[in-house]
């Protein structure tokens, strides 16, 4: 399934192929879901900017994926969503303060 190789991709922080996988799934989504994709979606095209020194891309990416992940229920497909949104506000954090960026979050896995 696309979504999971997603996850495994975003927790081997391959950023961009986890990105493209899940725009396979979203593609084919409708309501909830297509927003929850959209967001994780946005959340590994963050972390890929900031890999390539895009901190401007990576914080706006942040900030639109927080928007569209905030509003769904722990546990959201699998994913622990109040530990995302967490570790996505420290990094936001360190790319406006300059200090010393958090560990990569990690999505549940769900097999």
């Amino acid at each position: 399934m696309g979504y999971r190789r997603g996850i495994r991709l975003f927790n081997q922080r391959h950023f961009f192929d986890a990105h493209e996988v899940w725009e396979d799934v979203w593609r084919e989504c409708h309501g909830p879901e297509k927003r929850f994709l959209q967001g994780l979606i946005q959340v590994a095209v963050a972390f890929h900017h900031q890999s390539t020194g895009n901190i401007v891309g990576a914080c706006s990416l942040l900030e639109r994926a927080r928007k569209n992940l905030v509003d769904h229920p722990e546990d959201f497909g699998g994913i622990r969503m109040a530990a995302l949104l967490r570790s996505m506000a420290e990094w936001g954090e360190s790319f406006s303060s300059g200090k010393q960026a958090p560990a990569f979050p990690t999505l549940d896995d769900i097999e």
